[in-house]
């Protein structure tokens, strides 16, 4: 598989224990294998530095939050293997989330698709914009949402996780995505959003530490089977992505 040379990542951490993680992979901030290892990487990192207490994770610039899997990536994978990987990327990210023994805040500044919106559901707590539509665009090119199936209706239930996968060309908007449970709070402007995060990350920042860690174990109670079911989701799609119906999908793109 190829890796992406415009696909950027970069980590700041506050005085206040506040940490940023800003993945970037311009115009639309598809994801590539390389970017993705990038992010769990820098999560699983985070998680063992005693300055942290709070992660930020957001993406570059004031469009798109995240598109998802890289196309132009998904079309160079030939083989079982290197399908598995690369979907196991996205496995790796939401477990990375699920582990850390940080609280981790997403913000969403535009339009979530795919593995974006699962990056937005691995989060603990997401602010988003009135412009933060959400798509589960994958049964559109001949593969499933099953990596970020558990992550997702975790968040929003089955029922509307049924909905969005079989509509797979449909947005909704950040209004209805706040009322399903994935954003759990949404604002008019980028500015105000921005506010509001550096507010609440700086309150939890100061609060007692293993507090924290020990909420975090809460919120995410009864997934540590997913340590297995996103890597058997992870070859579902692998296999999938090699079916002719998707490379031609994908080359209409």
């Amino acid at each position: 598989m190829q890796n992406s040379s415009s696909a950027i990542l970069d980590v700041s951490i506050a005085p206040s224990g506040v940490a940023t993680i800003t993945f970037s992979h311009l115009p639309t901030n598809a994801m590539p294998i390389v970017l993705l290892g990038d992010l769990e990487n820098a999560i699983e990192k985070l998680a063992e530095d005693s300055k942290v207490q709070i992660i930020i994770l957001q993406s570059g610039g004031e469009r798109t939050f995240c598109s998802g899997a890289d196309f132009n990536q998904l079309l160079t994978i030939d083989n079982l293997e290197d399908g598995k990987i690369f979907f196991s990327g996205f496995a790796k990210v939401i477990n990375a989330c699920r582990k850390s023994s940080k609280i981790i805040i997403g913000r969403v500044q535009g339009k979530a698709v795919g593995g974006g919106v699962g990056l937005a559901a691995a989060t603990d707590y997401c602010f988003a914009t009135q412009a933060a539509s959400i798509k589960l665009s994958e049964l559109s090119i001949g593969i499933i949402p099953a990596v970020i199936e558990p992550a997702v209706s975790r968040k929003i239930g089955l029922s509307s996780f049924s909905k969005m996968s079989l509509r797979p060309t449909e947005f909704y908007s950040a209004q209805w995505a706040f009322e399903q449970g994935l954003f759990s709070d949404v604002f008019d402007t980028i500015e105000q959003m921005d506010d509001a995060i550096l507010k609440l990350a700086e309150q939890l920042a100061s609060y007692n530490p293993e507090a924290l860690k020990e909420l975090k174990k809460v919120l995410w109670q009864g997934t540590d089977h997913w340590d297995t079911l996103l890597y058997e989701r992870a070859e579902v799609s692998g296999k999938l992505v090699l079916s002719e119906f998707t490379k031609l999908a994908l080359r209409k793109i």
